[in-house]
């Protein structure tokens, strides 16, 4: 009997052990895990649920359906854009904005206008257009997604009614 219950207490003393390197090791992959991202450019910006949003845009304009294939789960959903827009303070330069998290880390949006249809340029002329638009991974209809604008006259918003999938946007990435 004393046999069993030393076999026993030796049993669970390697699970014991082995449990808590386990979470050793999920606490190191976290630790891991946001080094590699902030290597890659992803700035907390104390965001309450975590996001990281990306440095810099990923060059160029985008079709949503060029954004949504290339870029996939890292295009923010309507929640992260709308978190980044009601959570940071947004200030405004020549050329963009300043968007500064609650624990004082920024990114830079910039002012880089949008192309239509027809991939004309837009350029903001103070009259509704937006300073810049980028893409969420959500649609909002058959036909357009939602997008988060800006201009230097009315801050930041969601666009409800959605972009056309056809216009040429403008892509920051977010990670977890």
């Amino acid at each position: 009997m004393k046999r069993i219950v030393f076999f026993c207490l030796i049993g669970l003393l390697a699970l014991s052990l082995n449990a808590q390197t386990d979470v050793k090791q999920v606490k190191t992959a976290k630790v891991d895990r946001k080094a590699e991202l902030k290597a890659q450019g992803y700035v907390d910006l104390g965001l309450p649920s975590g996001t990281l949003w990306k440095d810099k845009n990923e060059g160029g304009f985008y079709t949503f359906e060029q954004a949504l294939s290339t870029f996939g789960n890292s295009l923010p959903n309507r929640e992260q854009m709308e978190e980044l827009k009601n959570s940071c303070k947004w200030i405004w330069s020549d050329n963009g904005y300043k968007v500064v998290g609650p624990n004082g880390k920024s990114i830079f949006l910039p002012a880089t206008s949008y192309r239509d249809c027809n991939w004309e340029l837009v350029k903001f002329n103070g009259k509704g257009y937006y300073d810049g638009l980028y893409w969420s991974s959500i649609r909002s209809g058959s036909d357009a997604a939602y997008s988060l604008g800006f201009s230097s006259d009315k801050g930041a918003r969601i666009n409800d009614n959605g972009s056309k999938m056809c216009y040429g946007l403008s892509v920051r990435l977010v990670a977890k």
